[in-house]
């Protein structure tokens, strides 16, 4: 059964960084475009960034220049590096996992469980 887990959250004050990672079951990933999205209380599900096979990447406007996401697809892991942190970035953030390109659309296959990030002001 495929796998994605999600750790690294946890709370953090404005300002500050936090890194998060997504551990794949499978080996086969290292070829799957891998996404990271995030969900705030009362509010739907939002595209933060995504990492394809070969590294391109693409990011919302609104983390653009603060958070930064990568791969190492040795470890079948994508890791998602975020600074600069607002409050408004306190959300469940979950990884995603699919074969093709989706951007920022809900449709990837494989989805984790989410981490917690909290941001206090």
């Amino acid at each position: 059964q495929v796998q994605l887990v999600e750790s690294g959250g946890g709370l953090v004050q404005a300002g500050g960084s936090l890194k998060l990672s997504c551990a794949a079951s499978r080996r086969t990933f290292s070829s799957y475009y891998m996404g990271w999205f995030r969900q705030a209380p009362g509010k739907e599900r939002e595209f933060v960034a995504v990492i394809s096979w070969n590294g391109g990447t693409t990011y919302s406007d609104s983390v653009k220049g603060r958070f930064t996401i990568s791969r190492d697809s040795a470890k079948n892991t994508v890791y998602l590096q975020m600074s600069s942190l607002k409050p408004e970035d306190t959300a469940v953030y979950y990884c995603a996992a699919n074969k093709f390109n989706v951007g920022a659309s809900y449709d990837y296959e494989y989805w984790g469980q989410g981490t917690q990030v909290t941001v206090s002001s």
